[in-house]
Formats: structure tokens, sequence, C-alpha cells
């Protein structure tokens, strides 16, 4: 008993430490990691996904629509930390796959003091203009004030959310992706109570949703933190470590800014789409935040995936083993799209369920119900983008995804939605039928994945390699 008491510790305390995806079958390497990292990505998924229940609940329908509303100007805020966060990953995983400790120190601290600035510069110079900004995305008049001070209080707690993410990416990017889902999901069940004290019983409103969104990050960034700093043996962080180096900033700028780039289009988009969705009125913008929760649950899979795909990569770029890279480009692909597969499944057998969560309003449920089947199939296709966009990043290659995602996005997305809109007017439509959203949406995804399969094939990515 007491051996096998050992073992099993031993075992617990492998969970916690980085794995070395150079060794071993890619398939089984890639699952591990991507567990714990869907796990995870459930659990931040869970914390707008709480907000909008509670809000939903004790609040009304109209308060869920402006947690939905200021949630694509609060993406375009965060693309700073987003292209940080893509271009310390890519490094991390490339220096800790070629074991080499001194480039792996310098860029966790210069990583770190970078976000510091960032954090504080965003901090100032977001808030006064928040509501100017929704004022110009034709935010209706009844939610403005409520996606006001939830963008402002969420700003003001930048820190914490930046901090969390790009460290928890810091931890992936050497394989540990189980410390990160620990101190996650600590902070999930923490903003779960707040969310719950600050809006049931205090009655703040949607102001208490964000309050709670960031205490809880700012706790999961200190744990993050705290577990970087016992890591000693892989790499250095001290004052030496923390002062910013032009080479690496250069590294962290070049490689992540094509990150950022992406998610800034992505949400450009969603914040011109945004406009246009709110035309429809308050009833489909709810219906729209409601199928967002939904869908931000059924991406988690193809996230989790790509981030694995990223760190296997970029892994074994670093280890100099391309031959693993190719066989876990295919076998990852595969798993993601099994698991979207199955998602799909759930989603048309199910979708009712799901979104009687959200709201008890018949008329709700049975839109939301409607544009989620819309887009179930899409999920499919979302698999291989992801994936293999994935391979490309950790290779070093975060160019080709983001020019991918301008196409897709900027070149195909929004022209279908106008125009659809334009040619589906009536005098009983004044703006077109709402289906143009999800229509447009969906064949984003389809050709998102068509581009990446071409582009992963011609194979430039794998000249791109930093180490």
């Amino acid at each position: 008993m007491p051996e096998l008491r050992g073992n099993y510790m031993v075992n617990i305390k492998k969970l916690f430490e980085p794995t070395d995806m150079t060794v071993g079958k890619p398939w089984k390497s890639i699952a591990m990691f991507s567990i714990p990292m869907l796990v995870g990505n459930i659990a931040q998924q869970l914390y707008s996904t709480v907000d909008s229940i509670v809000v939903g609940h004790y609040v009304g329908d109209n308060a869920l629509a402006a947690v939905g509303s200021a949630t694509p100007l609060f993406n375009m805020l965060l693309v700073l930390f987003v292209g940080i966060s893509a271009g310390v990953g890519i490094m991390v995983s490339q220096y800790f796959g070629a074991k080499n400790r001194a480039e792996l120190s310098s860029t966790i601290g210069t990583c770190i003091t970078l976000t510091a600035i960032v954090s504080v510069l965003l901090m100032i110079a977001a808030p006064p203009f928040i509501r100017s900004m929704l004022i110009a995305l034709n935010t209706p008049e009844s939610i403005l004030e409520d996606c006001t001070a939830y963008l402002v209080i969420l700003m003001y707690g930048i820190a914490g959310m930046a901090y969390y993410n790009i460290l928890s990416g810091i931890l992936r990017g050497m394989g540990d992706s189980f410390s990160a889902l620990i101190y996650l999901l600590i902070a999930t069940v923490l903003n779960i109570v707040l969310d719950v004290y600050f809006v049931a019983s205090l009655n703040m409103g949607v102001a208490g949703v964000s309050l709670a969104t960031a205490i809880a990050q700012g706790i999961s960034a200190f744990l993050c933190l705290l577990k970087l700093m016992k890591m000693r043996e892989y790499f250095d962080l001290g004052l030496k470590q923390l002062k910013m180096t032009k080479r690496h900033t250069g590294q962290i700028i070049r490689l992540g800014i094509p990150s950022g780039v992406t998610q800034a289009i992505m949400s450009s988009a969603m914040i011109v789409v945004q406009s246009l969705t709110n035309s429809f009125g308050e009833m489909f913008i709810a219906a729209n935040v409601i199928v967002m929760r939904v869908d931000g649950f059924a991406m988690m899979p193809n996230l989790s995936f790509g981030t694995a795909m990223t760190t296997y990569t970029g892994q074994n770029v670093g280890a100099k083993k391309y031959d693993r890279v190719t066989q876990g480009a295919k076998q990852g692909t595969l798993l993601a799209v099994a698991c979207s597969t199955l998602i799909t499944i759930i989603i048309l057998l199910f979708g009712k369920y799901l979104m009687m969560i959200f709201t008890e309003t018949a008329e709700l449920v049975d839109l939301s119900v409607y544009v989620m089947r819309i887009l179930a199939v899409g999920y499919i296709a979302v698999a291989v983008t992801q994936s293999l966009s994935g391979v490309m990043r950790g290779a070093g290659d975060t160019v080709t995804p983001m020019l991918i995602s301008l196409v897709t996005t900027i070149i195909i997305r929004i022209p279908i939605a106008y125009g659809l809109s334009y040619l589906t007017r009536t005098p009983e439509l004044p703006y077109g039928r709402f289906e143009c959203i999800s229509i447009s949406l969906l064949t984003c995804w389809v050709m998102g994945a068509i581009l990446t399969l071409i582009f992963y094939k011609i194979g430039h990515w794998k000249k791109k390699a930093i180490s």
C-alpha cells in the first residue's frame, strides 16, 4: 500500500510539471496536453457564460443584451495582449524544446515587464473613450449605460486578465497545461460566487458581473506567477531577466503582431457586424448573445487543439524533429475534427435545452436555436483551421494565419453580411433578414478551412523557426 500511494503521488506531481512533447506518440502527447486545455477553456468560457446567466435571470433580457454588445469591443481592446501572449508562447515552446535556458529566461522576463507596461497604458487610455465607441456602434440607448459600466470596470481590471492569459501561456509553452487549469478552476468558482453575491445580493447589476470577473482573473494571474517562481530548475527569473532586451522584445513583436492583428481583424469584423446586428433590435441582440455563449463552448475543443498544436510544433521545431511535426499535424487535426463532429451532433439534437439555460422567454429560445442550427456544421471546418494554423504558428509563421483571417473576415464575411441584408430588404424588414449574420459567419469558417489547408500543404511555414 505505501508503494502504491507513493507511485500515485509521483503521478500526481508529474501533472504539474512541464511536459517534453518531443518524445512519445504524437497523438498521445497532443491529447494529454489538450484535455486540461479543454477543461480550462470551458472554465474560462464560464466567466462570460455565468455573467450572461446571472444577468439574464436576475436583471433581465436588456442586461443580457448589454453584456453581449460589450463583448466585441472588449475583445478589440485586448489585441495587444493577444499578440504578446502568442509571440511569447511560440518562443517559450521552441526554446524549451531546444533546452536553451538563457534564451528561455530572457524571453519570460521580457514578457512580464512588457505586459506591465501595456496594461498600465491601456488602463489609462481606454476608459474615457468607451462610451463614445459604443455610441459609434449604434448601441441601443436602452443598454448603453450598462454596456459602458461593464467595459469600464473590465478595463480597470485588465492587468489581472492580461497576466493570467500570458503567464498561463508560458506554462503551456513548456508543456504544463494542468497547473493553469487548476488555477483557472479556482478563479471560476470564485467568479460564480461573486457574480451571484454582487448581482443577486447587492443588486449591482451588470457592473457586478464585470467586477466579479476582474477580481477572479486577478487571483488566477497571481497563482500562475507563484507557480512560475517555483520553476527555477528550467529558467532564471531575477532583475536581470526582467530587464527588457531589444532582441527578445523584437521577437515577441515580430511573432505576436500578426496574431494580434488576426484578433484585431476578427474583433473589427465582429464590431462592424455588431452594428448590423444592433439594427435588428434587442430581441435579436439577446438571441445573438445566447448563441455566442453556446458557440464559445462549442469552439473550446478547436481552440484547445489549436493551442496544443502550437506548443507541440514549437517544441519539436526547437528540437529539430521535423518528422514529428508532420505526424502530429495529421493526428492532431483528425482528433479535432472528431471532437467537433460530436459537438455538431449534440447541438443539432439538444440545442433547445442549451438555450433554455440562459432565458425562459420562449421566443428568444426558438430564435437562438434557429441561428445555432445554421452555424452548427461550421465547427468541423473550424477544427481544421485551428489545428493547422496552430502548426504554422508553432513553427514561427504567424503571418499566414493572419492573412487568411484578413481574407475570410474582411473580404468574405462583412460583404456577405451586408450584401445579403441589402438584398433581403422589404417594407416589413427594412434592414433585411437577420439570417445574413449567421450565413456570413458560416461561409467565413468554411473558406478559412479551405485556405488554411492549401497553405499548410504549400509548406512555407517550415522555414520560419526562430531557434
